[in-house]
């Protein structure tokens, strides 16, 4: 797995979007220069992110989400698995 996280990810197992190990592994989110924590899916290249609308649920159960348009980074918050830090790197190559 890459340090860059997906373009578009969705929390809904349901989604084509969804992928758990990406999850597993924390995704920040930067919208619009803060830090959410309450992001549903994103689309970093379209540039939106959809939240909860509260405790509102649609005939299904599943939340209610509103999309909001804006500039979005996302970060991923622990190393892939197995992945060497930068500086266990350069003093193993250095001998």
């Amino acid at each position: 797995m890459t340090d860059t996280p997906p373009d578009h990810l969705a929390i809904n197992p349901d989604s084509p979007f969804f992928d758990q190990a990406a999850l597993e592994r924390g995704v920040g989110i930067r919208f619009k220069g803060a830090e959410r924590r309450d992001v549903e899916e994103y689309s970093i290249s379209e540039g939106w992110i959809r939240v909860g609308l509260g405790k509102k649920v649609d005939r299904q159960g599943r939340p209610l989400t509103i999309k909001l348009n804006g500039p979005v980074e996302a970060w991923f918050e622990r190393p892939a698995d197995g992945a060497e830090t930068g500086e266990d790197t350069a003093e193993s190559t250095a001998h």
